[in-house]
């Protein structure tokens, strides 16, 4: 075996074992999952910044794999405002509600 056939079998390897790395799982997101949730992110952070009535820096916001978690300590009566908001947006498949309400 020469030097160009080792070298070879070592960047097909090296290609095999960067696919396998990036391959999604249930608890890891893959590279493509990972880019659209941040822009579902941007977009649902923008969406809450642009409602007047809703404070968007008390609302904090997490996707993974199109499901959105909103928490935070907020008005009682933001709560659901700030949940119909979301699930509007395009690519949100699932809305989790972990706001809770100002005493």
């Amino acid at each position: 075996m020469n030097f160009a056939e080792r070298f070879m079998r070592f960047l097909c390897g090296f290609a095999l074992l960067a696919l396998v790395a990036c391959a999604p799982t249930p608890q890891r997101e893959g590279t493509g999952e990972y880019i659209d949730d941040t822009i579902i992110t941007g977009k649902v952070k923008a969406a809450l910044v642009a409602d007047p009535d809703l404070k968007a820096s008390e609302i904090q916001v997490e996707t993974f794999k199109g499901t959105v978690q909103l928490s935070g300590f907020v008005q009682a009566d933001h709560i659901p405002r700030a949940l119909s908001l979301v699930r509007r947006i395009d690519g949100v498949k699932d809305v989790k509600n972990d706001m809770l309400p100002k005493r």
